[in-house]
């Protein structure tokens, strides 16, 4: 069979059947359509049909491939960790300004996982010192394996249980992609999430115990001015901004992924509460917030 006509067959959306073919042959999706006549080995094919059978039962293709690319950075991925998405680089953007290239930062990553968002600030900022924490010792074994495969050595892995064990120094920048899904959501028995570690993707109840223990955890640990910004659910912006008004945040943001959901909130310690960014009203996350946001992203 064909390169082409492997790819017919498949069953699978094109981009989910040109990644996994070119994963099995080692080379890249422009290859496939230069080489769409070429034959392919018994092999090649019979490990090809094997993936894309277990891609139509539902497995991710990057626990499939063990990779996944994020901010430029090529991942390696298992099942113990969650999988990079790209809304998390909402997250990443809004950081990195938070962040001047030319200053000696402190950087607290919380629920690092695979170790994306602690790898895209450190190779974006190799002044800065990201500690990166995460309950799950398998976790921290890929995080580390990502971090000496691609060279960045300005993070330091540590297991805690969120701040349990994440040093008393403060931090310039506190960020975090924490589960926050409810646990009676529905989509927690749908799609690829049915075969990521549940840890990572919902605290139970209402979805919130995570973010509660991290904005409110927040504060004594930035220096004054520092900031906190964590990633929530699409449905869930007012009540991480009433969180960070409860611990006394300010200089209060929200941020919609490309999607245009709301997907990032954040605030600054160390300034009287109720004062949001450049005018918008005290207390109202409605009102437009001019950050100029990067690469597109509407920020509020």
């Amino acid at each position: 069979m064909t390169v082409g006509g492997a790819l017919a067959q498949a069953g699978l959306a094109p981009i989910d059947a040109q990644v996994l073919l070119a994963f099995v042959v080692e080379r890249d999706r422009s290859w496939l359509v230069a080489h769409r006549d070429d034959v392919l080995s018994r092999e090649y094919l019979d490990t090809y049909n094997a993936l894309t059978r277990r891609r139509r039962d539902g497995e991710p293709v990057a626990y499939l491939t063990g990779m996944r690319e994020f901010w430029g950075l090529t991942l390696r991925v298992t099942t113990d960790v969650l999988i990079p998405r790209p809304e998390t680089e909402t997250l990443v953007q809004l950081a990195l300004a938070r962040l001047p290239a030319d200053a000696d930062m402190r950087v607290l990553d919380l629920g690092t996982g695979s170790g994306a968002i602690a790898l895209a600030l450190a190779h974006e900022r190799p002044r800065a010192r990201v500690v990166a924490t995460d309950a799950s010792a398998a976790a921290l074994d890929v995080a580390r394996a990502n971090a000496q495969r691609l060279s960045i050595r300005n993070v330091t892995f540590v297991a805690s249980d969120w701040y349990d064990a994440a040093g008393a120094a403060p931090f310039d920048l506190i960020v975090s992609n924490p589960p926050y899904i409810a646990g009676g959501d529905p989509h927690l028995a749908e799609g690829d999430v049915r075969f990521e570690p549940s840890s990572a993707l919902t605290p139970g109840g209402d979805g919130l115990d995570a973010l509660r223990v991290i904005i409110h955890g927040a504060s004594a640990r930035l220096v004054a001015g520092g900031a906190l910004l964590v990633e929530h659910g699409y449905d869930q912006r007012d009540a991480v901004a009433a969180l960070l008004k409860e611990a006394r945040f300010t200089q209060l943001i929200a941020a919609r992924d490309l999607a245009g959901h709301w997907r990032v909130a954040g605030g600054e310690a160390g300034v009287s509460i109720g004062h949001l960014v450049r005018g918008a009203q005290p207390g109202n996350l409605h009102d437009p917030v001019d950050t100029g946001p990067p690469r597109g992203r509407e920020v509020w």
